[in-house]
């Protein structure tokens, strides 16, 4: 009876009506920032796929990191604004898990993506010779796939575990719907989702992590050995890629502080602020990191550009 129920019931995002007379600014911010991540992860898929020059695995990997940023860009942005200027401050048990799944895959895709962004960097700089047996063409396409399906089938394990939950609250302190939220909010026994949810980070963020920081740490004693022009190239084209990480690594500590501890003493208009990082800054920044970092992608944008201002300037 109450798992019939469970499917019917209506969640209040209660973040909403606490920062109300803030509504227009998260639009007008939202509104201006979110096709700037579309047009900027945009340009970098363009650039990456109409240049022959950079179909090579570091780039395509870029690429895809390209994607998981549109894809992850998109999970809440539209959603916010939407409902701002809807002043609609309820999501349906359905749209709710929708939601959580579209967040929880993007941070997947994103970890893993940058995994073996690391792989492909470790390879390359401590194998050099070797490089082209180990990083095959095949490698590369079976490398991008299991970035997206690992994360999605990791995904669904967890909101199977979630939509059985009897639920027994429909108050969500937040602007958009978490997968621990709604847990909070269960009146069953969640012993057995919170194995599997510690089983999970454990594998999908933090063994990922280490992984990234031991190949870094390889690369960085190999990077001692060379001269100093040597050092200052390799190093260049793995600084992005530790900005990138470290820019994940902060978005998701915010999430996982706000999800697992009280943070009533936080301003709330801070919580949100906080909680929104990981969605709206981190596919935001991404983007700008490559394009100005990796040579390469800078070359071929000025180029592109160039190119389209001279063609204008002589038609």
């Amino acid at each position: 009876m109450l798992q019939s129920a469970t499917r019917n019931i209506s969640f209040t995002l209660d973040a909403y009506n606490r920062i109300q007379d803030l509504k227009y600014v998260f639009v007008v911010v939202l509104g201006l920032l979110y096709p700037i991540i579309i047009i900027a992860n945009g340009l970098i898929i363009c650039i990456v796929c109409l240049e022959r020059k950079l179909h090579k695995p570091m780039y395509l990997f870029i690429c895809n990191l390209a994607c998981i940023n549109v894809y992850g860009g998109t999970a809440v942005s539209p959603f916010i604004i939407a409902t701002f200027l809807t002043e609609h401050y309820h999501i349906t048990w359905f749209s709710c898990l929708v939601q959580i799944y579209f967040i929880y895959t993007y941070g997947g895709c994103d970890i893993t993506n940058l995994t073996v962004m690391a792989y492909d960097r470790y390879i390359s700089i401590c194998y050099p010779l070797k490089y082209d047996k180990i990083v095959t063409p095949t490698k590369v396409i079976l490398g991008i796939v299991l970035t997206w399906l690992m994360p999605f089938f990791r995904v669904s394990i967890t909101l199977s575990l979630t939509a059985n939950f009897d639920i027994c609250g429909v108050i969500i302190e937040k602007v958009y719907c978490d997968d621990y939220s709604i847990v909070k909010l269960a009146c069953t026994d969640i012993l057995y989702y919170n194995i599997y949810s510690s089983t999970m980070i454990a594998f999908g963020v933090v063994l990922p992590f280490f992984i990234i920081i031991y190949s870094y740490v390889k690369i960085t004693l190999i990077c001692l050995k060379l001269s100093k022009r040597g050092r200052v190239k390799l190093f260049s084209t793995c600084v992005p890629h530790l900005i990138a990480l470290f820019n994940f690594i902060i978005g998701i500590s915010f999430e996982l502080l706000q999800s697992r501890f009280d943070m009533r003493h936080v301003p709330y208009i801070i919580r949100v602020i906080l909680s929104l990082y990981f969605l709206i800054f981190t596919p935001l920044i991404n983007p700008i990191i490559y394009g100005l970092r990796t040579h390469a992608i800078k070359e071929a944008i000025m180029r592109k550009l160039c190119h389209t201002f001279y063609q204008r300037q002589t038609v």
